[in-house]
């Protein structure tokens, strides 16, 4: 594939519904949870004055994840525009996740958005919300398999494609032997960026993974494998806080090997402003969250889908880097980027 047509790849379809949902609405109050608990979002500019929705969000958040309370904002902030109970649950756990959705089902709620790191766990579960008449939107995991699982829309990013654009980066700065950790084995998503790495990247690629729920483990394992292989120039990190912990392992292992990353958060954009992070790649939670709450008030109250209930909507990637950061920083500082 020639370059214009990657480019063409890379841009992201971000079908941004908030302003046919002020058409509809008149301004909100809407809230998120951890399990099955309820709280409070900023309320943005409008609210609507159809009747009070149901929503649960479930998604397969590990706990001390940053990146998931971007997610979680942005949703809270559709359900306080469009007068919706948003009800949050989370676990890294397959099995737990599923349960979750179907205590959502049980409690007939209105719309279900949930994430997709282990299809297959959850196909059952998703299939009886369907079947009970209940939308089921998917956001940030599960790219591949939403459609075959009958929900009707996606909002996220192309995890094979993110890791192709990633494996170029590598190239242009180039690195020669980087090393891809993975801090939860089976998910999905996390080897498609992985493998996207390892088909466009030139050197050479190896994949290390580590305990997510454990960061002394993943600072340790990290810096072992630093120790061992003094020829990673490149260390490829799936999330904010493993990019940050890998900081630490470069510097204990007395490693010259640099730190490139997927996704963002706060302290993310100071370290990229420092150089301790060369470059990341943003996939924008905050609009998945955002997109996929709101995407079941507009089925549910003008019956549309975004990208026809065929396509997804893609939310990335864009690269974050020394150039752009501090436009991004004001963003990621209110914790929404």
């Amino acid at each position: 594939m020639d370059r214009s047509s990657r480019s063409r790849r890379l841009l992201p379809v971000v079908a941004v519904a908030a302003a046919a949902a002020l058409t509809l609405a008149g301004c909100s109050s809407g809230s998120g949870g951890k399990k099955a608990t309820e709280g409070g979002g900023a309320a943005s500019a409008g609210k609507a004055t159809t009747p009070r929705m149901t929503v649960a969000l479930v998604t397969h958040q590990a706990p001390g994840d940053t990146f998931w309370d971007i997610v979680r904002k942005g949703a809270e902030a559709a359900a306080a525009k469009d007068n919706i109970k948003l009800v949050y649950s989370a676990d890294p756990n397959a099995g737990n996740q599923a349960n979750y959705v179907q205590n959502a089902v049980d409690q007939k709620v209105d719309g279900i958005a949930v994430t997709l790191a282990k299809p297959d766990a959850l196909k059952s579960v998703v299939g009886k919300a369907v079947a009970g008449g209940i939308p089921v939107v998917g956001l940030n995991s599960g790219l591949s398999d939403w459609k075959k699982l009958g929900l009707t829309e996606f909002f996220g990013q192309d995890e094979t494609v993110a890791g192709e654009a990633f494996g170029d980066k590598l190239n242009e700065v180039g690195s020669k032997k980087a090393v891809c950790v993975i801090q939860e084995q089976g998910n999905i998503g996390l080897t498609q960026r992985c493998d996207g790495v390892k088909k466009t990247f030139k050197g050479t690629t190896e994949t290390l993974y580590v305990n997510g729920t454990d960061m002394p483990s993943v600072k340790s394992t990290i810096t072992a494998k630093l120790k061992q292989d003094s020829g990673i120039d490149y260390v490829v990190t799936l999330g904010a806080p493993f990019a940050l912990t890998a900081v630490q392992s470069v510097s204990e292992a007395g490693s010259k090997a640099k730190i490139a990353t997927f996704d963002l958060n706060k302290e993310l954009t100071g370290a990229i402003k420092k150089g301790d992070i060369q470059f990341a790649v943003d996939q924008q939670p905050y609009l998945q969250g955002y997109l996929a709450v709101d995407s079941l008030w507009l089925y549910k109250n003008n019956g549309n889908y975004s990208g026809g209930g065929v396509q997804p909507v893609l939310t990335g990637p864009a690269f974050v880097d020394k150039s752009n950061v501090d436009k991004v920083a004001q963003f990621a500082a209110k914790g929404t980027r």
